[in-house]
């Protein structure tokens, strides 16, 4: 394997990474974690994964699968997906849409979605499941996770194993199931920035067969940039809250039933976007470029939290119908209303005297989704195998309006909020879309016995049938028009598509693992919502070789797992952004006031390649020290730009197209160290993780002009507890100092630029302190 690099400050990013502290992707847990079991003495512990539908030693999962059990999360204070964006697992890239901490873009080893995800009939690349259940939407992926066992990461295609929308990987969440035993896991917390956060859970003894444990949480942390206009809400703050119930019954031997209910609250302002080099346009003398991170917005605006609210029931039967024969339904039902207000982008405004300016953009989203699963997961003593079927239906709607809150004094040193009734303001656009989806899935894994168990080939099969039916009916206010033709854009489309798998695997020796792998993976087709034709686009698709290999040295005190992949990359759906009173490529006017997008399919075939390198060593009792590398290379076809930036008509000039939200190279690392003292534990945790910055837009900005990519930097945690502390029989607590960012790092993180505009983007967060107490018995 072949490793190179081009850019110095990269190189020394990952220097400075490794010297902080060496990175993880894996951890060993606490003893009473159900993900996997702990170091003992000079020995690492056994890691098990759900990745196959079944408990699996991680190091023989011929899976590429990185994993954060519940102290990993805990460690690095992450209290929801959007946590993970710093770079944990270097091969999953978390980032949120643009300014919205509302709907996160999830890719995994560069493939997910590649433009705008903040879609109603847009599929993601990368299918997130808590316990089974798909979760449909990039909104509501922010809320607050809740009692985590495990969180895995399953890398490349995974449709012959998971319900729906895995080409890139699939994210697969699971939380503490009831034990039937009295217990009570409670923290509290409070931290820098008006911080603070509070979580109880409590198991019942079961009663009459029937175990029930009940879960709530709170966190909450101001803004990270102040609003200076009296009385609005600073930037980049969030308010979460959920709450969990779930009952399981075990009404006869081998037969259960599990419930579930969640509810939760996700509050939150957008980042702010700041200018760090001017443009050719004339800024305004209160519009300073800011080329450190802000903490005051140069200009006060009207701003309020973006509010998702989500809840769901989920209902699991599980029967064991005979010796080595499991039957089991998913059932769900889960429903999702987000607003998001972002009016962050004033300092990235032209100054004209007595101007308008501070663009407010406010989308309403409502989602329904139900869901049916049922598997058949089945073994013999030379036989491994698993059924499925998924029938996936949601409706989605969406709503979107933009308008400018403020105006410009005539000297530029001063602005005025115009006043406003949001039910007065025009709506931009407003679509509605169901979607169906119907798959069937299996795969075998037989070891012969002529190979006396050593070697495992496993065959898998996907079929799957996804169809939209939808309605772009609200376009500047107004029935969309096309060519003079006044009528709502229909969306009536329909694909299916069989995904094939095959797997090599054997066992080399007893601490040596090795696989070789071909699987393929699909997302379907859609609309976009922001465009003005509604024309569908089609699916896309990736086709990946894989060899890997997971070993174990030194009696089990290192770790060593190895993935080199290669692949193509097929139709890719890209955005491009139309002008004002544009001409689409057959000539047609667009009637608009306003730049609006429309997805095509990349023409060819892309290509997938990469290398994956994960460590863990225990050098000592007490200490592990672990590290995670990831060099993600991917290329899309140039692609005709339909809508270029030239007077209006439609040039077929092929641009190059780049690989966004995903860095070419990403190491992260982490020490743990655990020691015993009097009347309790020490535990101590550092990491730290660097990448070599990712690129915001698909296209370059200008002809002749590179698209610019946002920094590398090396961002550190860090956590230090005194556990296991007796205060009475059984019970025992913990306090403990977190710190996010510990070094304050600085980059911006996500950079765009523009002749007139100038070079403007995101800072990734300041650093952030805590100190929490929590009780267990």
């Amino acid at each position: 394997m072949t490793i190179f690099y081009r850019d110095d400050a990269f190189l020394l990013s990952i220097a400075g990474a490794l010297l902080c502290a060496p990175a993880a992707a894996q951890t060993p847990p606490p003893a009473d974690d159900a993900a996997s079991a702990p170091a003992s003495g000079l020995t690492l512990g056994e890691v098990i994964v759900t990745a196959q539908r079944r408990r699996t030693d991680l190091q023989a999962t011929p899976i590429a699968v990185s994993v954060l059990d519940s102290a990993a999360l805990r460690d690095r204070h992450v209290q929801s997906l959007g946590d993970l964006r710093d770079g944990a697992i270097p091969s999953l890239r978390v980032t949120p849409f643009y300014s919205r901490n509302s709907a996160l873009i999830v890719n995994v080893r560069g493939v997910g979605v590649l433009g705008d995800s903040n879609q109603p009939a847009r599929d993601q690349g990368v299918g997130v499941y808590v316990d089974g259940v798909y979760l449909g939407r990039a909104q509501g992926l922010g809320a607050a996770l809740y009692d985590v066992a495990s969180l895995e990461v399953l890398k490349g295609p995974q449709g012959t194993l998971f319900g729906r929308n895995t080409e890139g990987g699939a994210v697969n969440i699971v939380t503490r199931a009831p034990s039937g035993a009295l217990g009570l896991r409670a923290a509290a917390g409070v931290g820098t920035v008006g911080g603070y956060s509070g979580e109880v859970h409590l198991d019942l003894p079961a009663l009459a067969g029937v175990a029930v444990k009940l879960d709530g949480l709170v966190t909450a942390r101001g803004g990270l940039v102040r609003n200076p206009l009296t009385g609005q809400r600073p930037f980049d703050l969030y308010d979460r809250r959920g709450g969990h119930v779930a009952a399981l019954w075990h009404p006869a031997e081998g037969l259960s039933a599990d419930y579930a209910f969640d509810i939760a609250y996700d509050g939150s302002s957008p980042l702010y976007y700041q200018t760090v080099a001017a443009g050719t346009l004339a800024r305004a003398p209160a519009q300073p470029v800011e080329p450190r991170r802000a903490r005051v917005a140069s200009v006060g605006v009207p701003q309020q939290d973006s509010v998702g609210r989500t809840h769901g029931h989920r209902l699991t039967l599980d029967w064991q119908a005979a010796p080595g024969l499991e039957l089991k339904s998913i059932a769900a039902l889960r429903a999702l209303t987000q607003s998001q207000y972002d009016n962050g982008s004033a300092n990235n405004s032209p100054f004209k005297p007595h101007g308008l300016f501070a663009r407010y953009s406010l989308a309403d989203f409502d989602q329904r989704q139900w869901s049916e699963e049922v598997q058949l997961i089945g073994e013999t003593p030379r036989l491994h195998y698993l059924a499925g079927a998924l029938y996936y239906r949601e409706r989605v709607a969406d709503q979107a309006q933009a308008f400018n809150t403020m105006r410009w004094n005539q000297a530029g040193t001063a602005a005025t909020v115009i006043p406003l009734t949001l039910a007065a303001q025009p709506v931009d656009r407003a679509s509605r879309v169901t979607t169906e989806s119907l798959g069937a899935f299996g795969q075998a894994t037989w070891s012969p016995a002529v190979a006396e168990d050593w070697l495992h080939l496993t065959g898998g099969l996907r079929w799957t049938r996804d169809g939209k039916r939808g309605s772009l009916y609200v376009v500047n206010n107004r029935t969309p028009s096309v060519d003079g033709v006044v009528a709502p854009r229909e969306l009536d489309a329909h694909w299916s598509r069989v995904d094939p798998m095959v797997t090599l695997a054997a066992d080399a020796g007893p601490d040596l693992h090795a696989y070789a792998r071909w699987s393929t993976g699909y997302r379907s087709g859609g609309a976009n919502s922001r465009s003005l034709t509604y024309a569908p686009f089609g699916p896309e698709s990736v086709s990946v070789w894989e060899l890997g290999a997971k070993s174990e040295w030194l009696d089990r005190r290192a770790r060593l797992d190895l993935a080199v992949y290669t692949g193509g990359y097929s139709a890719i759906q890209v955005d491009f952004s139309a002008n004002y009173l544009q001409r689409d490529s057959s000539g047609r006017l667009l009637e608009t006031t306003r730049t609006t997008t429309e997805t095509f399919n990349a023409p060819g075939r892309g290509r997938l390649r990469g290398a994956e390198v994960d460590l863990t060593l225990l050098p000592v009792e007490g200490l592990t020290l672990t590290a995670a590398y990831a060099r993600t290379a991917l290329r899309v076809p140039a692609t005709t730009n339909p809508f270029p930036q030239s007077n209006g008509v439609a040039v077929a000039t092929p641009v190059r197209i780049y690989p966004v939200y995903t860095p070419r190279d990403a190491i992260s690392g982490a020490l743990d160290y655990r020691a015993a003292v009097p009347g309790g534990t020490v535990r101590a945790h550092v990491d730290a993780a660097a990448d070599s910055g990712v690129y915001a837009n698909p296209y370059d900005p200008e002809p002749g002009v590179r698209q610019p990519r946002g920094a590398a930097g090396v961002v550190v945690n860090g956590r230090v507890a005194l556990t296991d502390v007796a205060v009475s029989p059984g019970a025992t607590v913990e306090l403990a100092l977190w710190s996010r960012n510990l070094l304050d790092e600085q980059h911006l993180f996500f950079r765009q630029y523009t002749n007139l505009l100038g070079t403007a983007g995101f800072f990734n967060e300041r650093r952030t302190l805590g100190l929490e107490l929590g009780l267990r018995f």
